[in-house]
């Protein structure tokens, strides 16, 4: 098994962990490149280092677990075409809030849900409320650019997720209903796996997502509490998983106790890091997986489709981006003083540029707040501000390139053109209140 699977995915294996090492390893900073050109290289590097292993690989895995063993009347019964819209899209909102992932670890799970039969508008409503809808983005809002900024941010984000969805459900109905025919599994034998412990399963994938990828949330209150706690957290629930797959999913004892007890003892080796011990443990339990075979080893096939589909895509887009507008407070082929002066003011055209720019640019959860803070006290308008907040986050170049791979470019081109013209006029509307 192991050696067909070498001769069938061996070369792809081979060029995305290699793209993604070298990425990883380079020593950009080194480099005497002209400014645009390291910028790129940088923004990749730093992607490859603070994203790929916490946050898409986790994310890959929970894509592969709804394709494999999510139950597809599940899918079509909550999120399929034929399903109530008030539950759809509220089902669609509420999950890809809880998330709380960039613009890019939405994709996989986007990816996932969409191939499983979700109808195209709660899988967009869903993607669009992933990255936009982060309970600690909101509150740092609140607190470093105002209460105003921080209400109106996520009134918009909740709205635009809903609208957004049932929009594109309308623009592309006719496509809708014929894919929901040769989608339609409401007749489907039930897999015989109850769906409770489905569930289980792919919420520790999610907890374990969500803890690893923690922010600091300040320095005292709750959420400091919980922060304190993420790598706690994060293992607790990644014993649950390898506790669910033990009773439920054909794993042994002995493929938990490989896993388990050398990231034990690597998260006791001073200096290594949690990234590392991280990543040893994704690397053993993909061994187990696939020396398992049956369902686990068809999960991590599936989970490698995805990354094997995504990453190369987000790694050219996040180098492309780093190339024109380059890394936080510094500049690409694109001056931020030619950004500053364009967003300055409450007229259309800032807002609409504001919202633009913030759609090809990359943020990594969290960051879009301290870039507009500093814009702000540049003489940014408030108006502009919160069209960037509102289609910044939930939109960038990789994300567009990968969307695109998924449900067209057609489709593609109105999910952006919608985030940007509704960004803009809101963010129109709030200048003026």
């Amino acid at each position: 098994m192991a050696d067909g699977f070498m001769r069938r995915e061996g070369k792809a294996l081979v060029l995305v962990f290699g793209a993604f090492l070298l990425f990883y390893f380079l020593p950009a900073s080194r480099f005497q490149l002209p400014g645009p050109l390291l910028e790129g290289l940088l923004l990749a590097q730093d992607y490859a280092r603070e994203h790929v292993i916490l946050c898409l690989v986790p994310a890959f895995f929970i894509a592969g677990a709804i394709s494999i063993f999510l139950d597809s009347t599940a899918v079509m019964r909550f999120l399929g075409p034929r399903a109530p819209k008030t539950l759809a899209y509220g089902v669609a909102s509420i999950s890809g809030g809880i998330l709380a992932v960039c613009s890019c670890t939405v994709l996989p799970i986007f990816a996932g849900i969409h191939g499983m039969g979700a109808g195209l508008g709660p899988a967009t409503a869903f993607l669009y409320s992933g990255p936009a809808i982060n309970v600690l983005a909101i509150v740092l809002t609140s607190r470093i650019l105002g209460p105003g900024l921080g209400i109106a941010r996520v009134i918009g984000a909740v709205v635009f997720s809903v609208l957004i969805g049932v929009i594109m459900h309308l623009m592309f109905r006719r496509s809708e209903m014929a894919r929901a025919e040769s989608l339609d599994f409401e007749d489907e034998a039930s897999r015989g796996r109850p769906l409770g412990q489905t569930i289980l399963f792919v919420v520790s994938l999610v907890a374990i997502l969500v803890f690893a990828n923690l922010g600091h949330g300040g320095e005292t209150g709750p959420w400091h509490f919980v922060f304190q706690l993420k790598w706690i957290l994060t293992s607790a629930f990644a014993l649950c998983l390898g506790l669910v797959i033990l009773a439920w999913y054909g794993f042994r004892l002995a493929d938990l106790l490989l896993v388990g007890l050398p990231v034990a003892t690597l998260a006791l080796i001073p200096g290594l890091g949690h990234t590392a011990t991280f990543a040893a443990g994704t690397l053993l339990l993909a061994w187990r997986l696939h020396a398992r075979g049956g369902e686990l080893s068809a999960w991590l096939d599936a989970s490698w489709g995805f990354a094997k589909q995504i990453l190369p895509l987000l790694l050219g887009g996040v180098l492309v981006a780093g190339l024109l507008l380059g890394r936080p407070g510094h500049e690409g082929f694109i001056p931020a003083s030619w950004v500053t002066s364009a967003v300055g003011g409450n007229s259309l055209g800032a807002n609409f540029f504001a919202s633009l720019a913030g759609a090809f640019m990359y943020f990594a959860t969290l960051t879009e707040v301290p870039i507009l803070q500093g814009l702000l006290g540049s003489g940014m308008g408030k108006g502009p501000a919160l069209a960037l907040l509102l289609a910044g986050p939930a939109l960038s170049l990789p994300n567009m390139l990968v969307i695109a791979s998924v449900i067209g470019a057609r489709k593609t081109v109105a999910f952006v053109g919608l985030v940007v013209v509704m960004a803009t006029i809101t963010g129109w509307i709030y200048g003026f209140i």
